[in-house]
């Protein structure tokens, strides 16, 4: 006992000779007032483009555009609001509507695509997964606007063209979402899949019944991702919607530019609007997505 008293004592000895706990406590303050201080100079930097689109948003043309910086509307026009939805030549309205539309569809159809392509390369025995793998990789690393025309052509000859299904249909197919589901299904336990084969279950029954239940994260994750890009998407749909009934969100913003004028506060207004579905979808699962991520498990 007297050894172990007089090691712990020497221990403790050296800890209190070594190290000043008022300079411990010196150091853990500055070191975390340094760290609160860079994290409130990002999130004023990713605020700043917010705070410039709601506050254009709520001004008039000529404020705008003055050389006199106003950091907020003298007089809020509120009613840039109700000139968005009642414009005639840019539909704020349908392009919401199509946007929810292609956005929601765009995204149930990866996931579903995405998640069997994923099991099949997983877990289902095959010479070819390695190789059917590769190539899903190697779509990821061609550039998307190398492949319009030949997608464009196809759409043409289906009669396509100025219709939702049009813009939907191509990109229900993602390569990235084929590989994160491949790398989660990967690190899936074999024990729940070997005991659903005991109960009589095939490929499909055990992907169907045990894998898709339990991959909640990692589609939320990919929902999220998959959602807000298809909102966002432009240049696909601008080619493909050629008539107001199918433009998009962004596509309408679009039309507030124009080779004579730019509706500024209009422009602004919209843009304001389009961001709120993306904001709340995110605030509500941004969790979710560096989890589903993380359980993805980017590995071989």
């Amino acid at each position: 006992m007297s050894v172990l008293h007089q090691q712990a004592g020497e221990t403790s000895g050296k800890i209190t000779a070594g190290q000043n706990p008022r300079k411990l406590v010196r150091g853990n303050l500055v070191r975390t007032t340094f760290v609160y201080a860079a994290l409130i100079v990002c999130a004023v930097l990713f605020l700043i483009p917010f705070y410039i689109v709601v506050r254009n948003a709520l001004m008039v043309q000529p404020e705008i555009t003055s050389f006199d910086w106003h950091w907020w509307a003298q007089t809020p026009q509120w009613n840039n609001l109700n000139t968005l939805f009642n414009d005639l030549v840019a539909p704020m309205g349908t392009g919401l509507i199509n946007s929810t539309i292609i956005a929601t569809l765009t995204t149930g159809g990866q996931l579903l695509f995405a998640s069997m392509a994923g099991y099949a390369l997983a877990r289902i025995p095959s010479r070819w997964s390695n190789p059917i793998f590769f190539l899903v990789l190697l779509t990821l690393m061609v550039p998307s606007a190398v492949t319009f025309i030949p997608k464009y052509i196809i759409v043409n000859q289906l009669g396509w063209v100025s219709t939702l299904q049009g813009i939907i249909v191509p990109e229900l197919f993602s390569g990235f979402a084929c590989f994160l589901f491949r790398q989660f299904y990967l690190n899936f336990p074999h024990e729940l899949e070997d005991a659903g084969r005991v109960d009589g279950l095939g490929y499909f029954g055990v992907y169907w019944r045990l894998l898709l239940p339990n991959s909640v994260p990692i589609m939320i994750a990919l929902g999220v991702i998959s959602f807000i890009g298809s909102w966002n998407s432009f240049i696909w749909p601008l080619v493909i919607g050629q008539d107001q009934s199918s433009w998009t969100v962004q596509v309408v913003l679009s039309t507030f530019i124009t080779a004579q004028t730019i509706n500024i506060p209009e422009l602004f207004m919209g843009v304001a609007v389009a961001i709120v579905p993306l904001l709340i979808l995110f605030l509500f699962l941004q969790r979710y997505i560096a989890e589903g991520i993380a359980r993805s498990g980017i590995k071989g």
